[in-house]
């Protein structure tokens, strides 16, 4: 059954003014399901893109589980780094006196690292750094005194055993701050530049020397490598 409504000249079935209800009600519902069909698709794909991302963890770097809260005492992710070799002097004051001898090095280099000590010419097992001043002598790496000991000829000497079979040696010392067994850090003064009677005439240095694998190695080839390039 059909009802029909006058309207001026215009006449209207019932039937199309029903479905017009039936029009303008599924309109907003058939968009909303779509906005949040959309919605919550969004959702999971940002979900599974945030695991993907963070799935795989570098053992570099420390993960810190829970909340950090300000002012806490806690630790922050960092990353890892090695000890990279330093000098054994901070002074900006203190040049190379006299070279290792290389034995692949030119015939004037090598000259230049010959040490004449009673009437005997001998090769230099380091590098001496001087001063006219007196300057701070520090250790290369983190690491442990194995020796301190006081020579006639090569004056006071310090040995410190560090990572990767690594052996650091200070000589023509004074005023030594450590002791055997010490454990010591990169940066750390263990004495300051002195004398010795086999480089007398150099005056106040310090004479380096450094061991790779029980290999005396020319120390100004390792600074500012770290460990794990030895």
């Amino acid at each position: 059954m059909y009802i029909i409504l006058v309207l001026g000249n215009n006449y209207i079935r019932g039937d199309k003014m029903r479905n017009r209800r039936i029009k303008s009600f599924f309109v907003p519902v058939i968009y909303g399901t779509l906005v949040l069909a959309f919605l919550f698709s969004m959702f999971f794909v940002g979900k599974f893109a945030n695991n993907l991302l963070f799935s795989k963890k570098d053992n570099n770097i420390k993960y810190v589980d829970g909340e950090i809260t300000e002012g806490a005492n806690r630790d922050i992710p960092v990353v890892s780094t090695n000890n990279t070799i330093v000098k054994p002097y901070l002074s900006d004051d203190v040049r190379i006196a006299k070279f290792f001898y290389d034995y692949k090095d030119s015939t004037d280099n090598q000259e230049k690292a010959i040490i004449f000590y009673e009437n005997t010419y001998m090769q230099n097992s380091g590098v001496d750094y001087a001063s006219e001043n007196v300057f701070d002598v520090i250790s290369i790496l983190d690491g442990t005194v194995i020796s301190v000991e006081n020579n006639d000829i090569m004056g006071t000497t310090i040995e410190i055993r560090h990572n990767n079979d690594l052996i650091s040696v200070y000589q023509s010392l004074s005023d030594v701050t450590v002791s055997k067994d010490d454990k010591v850090i990169q940066g750390q003064i263990i004495a300051k530049s002195g004398l010795s009677n086999i480089e007398k005439d150099m005056g106040n240095h310090l004479h380096f020397e450094l061991y790779h694998k029980g290999k005396i190695v020319n120390p100004e080839e390792f600074y500012n490598k770290s460990l794990d390039e030895l």
